[in-house]
């Protein structure tokens, strides 16, 4: 049973990974790929009651994330169609190659912790296309737009979803992860950005498309400006409130989330009221609802049914084991894994090693749990398929493979390294 199980997952991981190549959306992939490896497991065993029983419990785990990323993602989308957004971005107004790559790269950073690393790039790149004309020195600002978005993501509950998870699972706390990774994830961004920086001239500048064609910003009537500064507090404010409401009731996060959606929702119908039905739709949670990555949804449901299939029979357990028994030391495994988080999806990764190492033996906030926090949010940004930020980024701005391998990759891999250096050196120096 063990070797079937192992094969089918592994098969189906290769087909996710060529996804493009074989031209079969990985969502479908991977739901085929869970439910699978849960039938094999039902058949060979011999107790079938036994085994719905577990796949309830792994169920429940799963359930909480998907409701979690469905209300953000609801969220955001409402935020956008009102363009909140905006009311950040246009107050980005440099013309200074230097200042820009600065500006828009920190911006991002915090951006990402409060929403989440994809939205966040999209955002940022639309930023960048508006006041950026050269097209090598958007690309470039574009690759650091990867960075800071998977860096920003890492050190927040709600920025990146591997974050998510742990924090969901019990692993890491608000408080604790926030004020351990921050200065490591900081420094994965500064480190690559400050070299980036020396290679750039001082009186380099990037000419404005509003600048060079003429146009000024198009007008904003009162009401929508006003409805602009409304839905995008209840947003970034009820993203900062939900792990407030987790650690006051003890409630899963989720059930945060879906408050600040009610909420959100509540706003948006009472903004709109006096519209006819036609013009408020494209302001309704139902169009918002419609436009969120569903796929995304399903891709994460069918690669952790997957992954908790191998937890479930014990595969992982046994892959834990021999790790520790190979390589030993668990800081350099945890590294290990960031860097093939950069290869393949860090979602299933973080999910493996969550079921290969338990909550007894590594309790909440362990050591272990904020690294890998750390190594899977930074490492996406070694190759431009390693993250969900670096593939929309690359389809939005027309990145090659190459082009990102050799002009950011190795200063994602410096400042990887240079972030998990101040992060162990913060540990010892904390004495723990």
């Amino acid at each position: 049973m063990i070797a079937t199980l192992l094969i089918l997952f592994i098969a189906g991981y290769l087909l996710i990974t060529l996804e493009h190549v074989i031209d079969v959306n990985k969502t479908a992939t991977a739901l085929i790929t869970g439910v699978l490896c849960w039938t094999v497991y039902a058949v060979f065993h011999h107790d079938a009651e036994s085994v719905s029983h577990q796949l309830g419990e792994h169920l429940t785990g799963t359930a909480e994330i998907l409701f979690f990323l469905l209300g953000a993602m609801t969220v955001v989308e409402l935020i956008d169609a009102h363009d909140g957004f905006t009311l950040i971005t246009d107050r980005i107004a440099s013309r200074n190659t230097r200042v820009l790559l600065w500006v828009i790269s920190i911006l991002t950073f915090f951006l990402s912790a409060l929403l989440d690393n994809l939205t966040s790039s999209i955002v940022m790149v639309s930023v960048a296309r508006k006041l950026v004309k050269n097209n090598e020195q958007r690309r470039v600002v574009a690759g650091m737009i990867i960075v800071a978005a998977n860096a920003g993501g890492a050190w927040s509950p709600v920025g990146d979803v591997t974050t998510t998870m742990l924090w969901i699972g019990g692993q890491v706390t608000t408080m604790s992860i926030m004020r351990e990774l921050l200065v490591p994830s900081l420094t994965a961004l500064l480190v690559p950005l400050g070299i980036l920086t020396l290679q750039y001239p001082a009186e380099t500048q990037v000419v404005t498309t509003s600048a060079k064609q003429g146009i000024s910003r198009p007008y904003v009537t009162p009401a929508a400006r006003r409805d602009r500064r409304v839905m995008l507090s209840i947003g970034l404010g009820g993203m900062v409130f939900v792990p407030i409401f987790k650690t006051l009731t003890h409630l899963p996060p989720y059930m945060g989330m879906m408050l600040v959606l009610g909420c959100i929702w509540v706003a948006s119908e009472i903004l709109h009221s006096d519209k006819d039905e036609a013009d408020r739709q494209k302001y309704s949670a139902a169009y918002a609802l419609s436009r969120i990555d569903v796929s995304s949804i399903l891709f994460f449901l069918g690669i952790l049914l997957a992954v908790g299939s191998l937890e479930a029979t014990g595969v992982l357990r046994s892959l834990a084991e021999s790790l520790s028994r190979s390589v030993g030391n668990l800081d350099l495994i945890v590294m290990l894994i960031g860097l093939v988080s950069a290869v393949v999806d860090n979602v299933p990764i973080v999910a493996a090693a969550m079921g290969m190492y338990d909550l007894q033996t590594y309790p909440p906030d362990h050591k272990l749990w904020e690294f890998l926090a750390y190594c899977a949010g930074t490492g996406g940004s070694l190759l431009l398929i390693g993250s969900a930020a670096g593939v929309a980024v690359m389809g939005m701005e027309k990145l090659a493979f190459g082009w990102y391998l050799r002009k950011i990759s190795w200063l994602a891999l410096i400042g990887y390294v240079a972030g998990a250096l101040v992060y162990l050196a913060e540990f010892a120096l904390a004495g723990h």
